[in-house]
C-alpha cells in the first residue's frame, strides 16, 4: 500500500525515504524486488529511464541509475549504501509507468484497488512495521 501510495502522490517521496530507511537492510531489499515487480506490471518502459532518473534526484552516474539506463534491475544486490538510491529510482519508475497505465487503461474508473486509495489524513503513520 505504501508503494502505491507513493507511486500515486498521496505520500510524499521523503517520507517514503524515511520509512525505507528505517526498514532492515534485509526488508529494505525486499522492498527494492517489490518495485521492481511493481515497475513490470504498470509496463515500464526504457524510454522512462531518463525522466525517472531526474524525478528521483540522483545523479546519473549513480550506479542504480546506470543499472537502469541499461535496463538491468539487480538493484536489490547492491551495497547497502546504495540502497536508498536504487529506492528513489525505482519510485519514480514505478509512478511514471503507474500514472500512464491509469492514464490510459483506467482513466473511466477501474477495479484495482491499488487505484483507488482511500485518502490519507495529514499525520498518517509511517513506521517501518506499516505497510
Amino acid at each position: 500500500m505504501i508503494l502505491n501510495e507513493l507511486a500515486q502522490g498521496p505520500r510524499p517521496t521523503a517520507k517514503g525515504v524515511e520509512w525505507f530507511e528505517g526498514l532492515s537492510e534485509d526488508d529494505r531489499r525486499k522492498v527494492l524486488h517489490t518495485l521492481v515487480l511493481f515497475c513490470g506490471q504498470a509496463r515500464a518502459r526504457e524510454d522512462d529511464v531518463p525522466e525517472s532518473i531526474a524525478r528521483s534526484g540522483i545523479r546519473p552516474t549513480h550506479t542504480p541509475a546506470v543499472m537502469l539506463t541499461k535496463w538491468r534491475f539487480g538493484m536489490a544486490q547492491l551495497p547497502g549504501y546504495e540502497l536508498t538510491k536504487s529506492f528513489r529510482l525505482l519510485v519514480a519508475l514505478f509512478s511514471i509507468a503507474d500514472t500512464r497505465r491509469r492514464t490510459l487503461y483506467c482513466a473511466e474508473g477501474c477495479s484495482h484497488e491499488w487505484h483507488n486509495l482511500p485518502d490519507l489524513p495529514m499525520d498518517a503513520n509511517m513506521s517501518p512495521t506499516s505497510g
